[in-house]
């Protein structure tokens, strides 16, 4: 009866090691993460700097993503397998205290995860809150942080009279832009009222009027080819990250579990033990 209930234990989850591999691998993430976007290897960035971003640029990022996922969770998973206490019905069968360790550093993988999802939802709901789109829905749309820029030199003009609203313009604008992506484009009539905004609102003549519009057109599609890009860039990015995290949070917390129980460290974690040596007694005179 007393080696079932021992056996049993060796299935129960720590959830405090759990917890704690966690903890680090959301702490290790946001200090890479953080360090990556301030060199600039952030291809989710919603700044006007990043709109000319290469696909090389997107792939170093998709790159980094996956090389901060490996350290973090494989930092996390080890803190999971090095802090979960040993069950003494498992030590003298390897395979099943590896399986133990090794779902300990699943489950803290799965914990960090889903604590990444919380808080980038959380983030997501508050920019909502705070975007212009709540509070006058009719004066903005969806291409005008994407195509801010292109909007601004379609209605450019040197004179404009004080006071003049052109916001449901550039919304409207905005809508008819984001069509240029599609499989026909913008439509002709699309086209020749836009020419007739333009030639309206700047004071241009219809000629240069219907050349600035075709011009904003073909850089509209660029801009949404560009950001449609980038986003499978990092949609495939993210998963491949999360995916590789659990295989290596799970190895990382058999690893862990191995040097608990006395494996030799790697050299570069056993020279750190000099550090530890207990000092020599002092001759006695």
């Amino acid at each position: 009866m007393e080696g079932g209930l021992e056996a049993d234990g060796g299935r129960t989850v720590q959830w405090s090691s759990v917890f704690a591999g966690a903890l680090a691998a959301g702490a290790m993430s946001f200090i890479l993460i953080g360090f990556g976007v301030a060199v600039g290897l952030g291809v989710s960035s919603a700044s006007p700097t990043w709109r000319d971003s290469s696909a090389a640029l997107a792939l170093l990022s998709g790159l980094y993503l996956i090389i901060q996922a490996i350290i973090s969770f494989g930092f996390g998973g080890y803190i999971a397998g090095r802090t979960t206490r040993p069950v003494p019905a498992l030590t003298t069968i390897e395979d099943d205290a590896e399986r133990r360790d090794g779902l300990h550093g699943l489950t803290s993988w799965a914990l960090a995860v889903l604590f990444g999802a919380a808080i980038l939802a959380m983030l997501g709901a508050s920019a909502i809150d705070r975007s212009p789109m709540r509070s006058s829905a009719s004066n903005t749309s969806a291409a005008e942080p994407l195509l801010s820029y292109e909007l601004d030199k379609l209605f450019r003009a040197t004179r404009r009279p004080p006071n003049t609203d052109i916001r449901e313009v550039r919304a409207e604008a905005g809508r008819i832009l984001m069509t240029s992506s599609s499989h026909n484009g913008v439509s002709t009539d699309d086209r020749v009222y836009l020419i007739q905004q333009v030639a309206g609102l700047t004071g241009l003549a219809a000629p240069d009027s219907e050349r600035r519009v075709d011009a904003v057109i073909a850089d509209a599609k660029t801009a949404i080819n560009r950001a449609r890009r980038n986003s499978i860039i990092v949609a495939f990015s993210v998963a491949a990250a999360t995916l590789i995290g659990a295989v290596v949070a799970w190895a990382a917390a058999v690893a862990g579990g191995r040097h608990r129980d006395g494996a030799p460290l790697p050299n570069w974690m056993a020279s750190s033990n000099r550090f530890h040596r207990t000092p020599r007694a002092m001759p006695v005179p």
